[in-house]
């Protein structure tokens, strides 16, 4: 090959990296942009880490969503250009020599209700005892929703949800143990129970069958406002049917319930 022809390829050559690379950024542009927040997680707080037990969903989400990750403050700089935020198990207390944990304050509810009634979504997620969950100043947060968290619990089960269910109706959920949300009547933000606890349908991991809501939502302005009683329902080996502790639920559809939700959320 002559010097011209090696120079003309090598022009052409980057002009194909260029011209991908500019593909892949328009793509990722026309993604709405799902922020994981580990804001209310501890410092050295080792479930649900975004290369841990969350990798697979995330790999899995970012067909559809631009992930990212922080734990920054969540307030109107840091929520800029954002759909979705994602809080998964805020913590209690500290791990390990690590410093307390950031507990909800007024400032945070503030700036997520504002985010949600300008057109945010956020799904918020919480999970059995022992698990470190923090409650008492987070309940602030779903009050403003018209909803909380309560610790009354299910076992791990795999609930068939109902057909007529809006936005996941007919999937199967594979349950991994949870609390309860309970809802205020007559609140604003119209909360409603997406999921209730079928007592019809038998856990397959422990006693404990509380008749109750699993799965809430509430709609604030212009966004969405999602609570969710399991934060492992997500994890890698729920989702590939390896399962958590001793049990195993490997018919379930949680990746196609974690999407619908996450898009609807979003308001997508």
């Amino acid at each position: 090959m002559t010097q011209p022809a090696r120079l003309a390829f090598r022009v052409a050559s980057l002009f194909i990296v260029i011209l991908f690379a500019c593909v892949d950024s328009a793509k990722a542009a026309d993604k709405p942009v799902l922020l994981y927040s580990r804001y209310f997680n501890a410092k050295g707080e080792s479930r649900y880490l975004p290369d841990g037990t969350y990798k697979d969903v995330l790999m899995k989400l970012v067909t559809t969503f631009d992930i990212r990750t922080s734990d920054e403050p969540l307030n109107a700089q840091t929520l800029r250009g954002i759909s979705l935020v994602l809080i998964a198990n805020p913590s209690d207390k500290a791990v390990g020599k690590n410093p307390p944990p950031h507990h909800c304050t007024a400032e945070d509810v503030a700036a997520l209700t504002a985010f949600v009634n300008g057109g945010g979504g956020v799904v918020v997620m919480g999970n059995q005892e022992n698990h470190n969950l923090e409650i008492k100043d987070f309940n602030n947060l779903l009050g403003a929703f018209g909803m909380k968290w309560v610790s009354k619990y299910t076992d791990a089960k795999q609930l068939t949800i109902s057909q007529p269910t809006p936005v996941i109706g007919g999937l199967r959920w594979a349950y991994y143990t949870g609390n309860q949300v309970e809802i205020e009547n007559n609140h604003p933000a119209h909360p409603r129970c997406l999921v209730a606890n079928d007592l019809n349908q038998k856990p397959v991991g422990g006693p404990r069958d509380e008749p109750g809501c699993l799965l809430a939502v509430a709609d604030f302005g212009k966004g969405h406002f999602v609570a969710v009683t399991d934060a492992g329902w997500i994890s890698n080996d729920a989702l590939s049917g390896k399962g958590i502790g001793s049990v195993s639920i490997k018919e379930q559809d949680n990746f196609e319930i974690c999407l619908r939700l996450f898009k609807w959320a979003a308001g997508k």
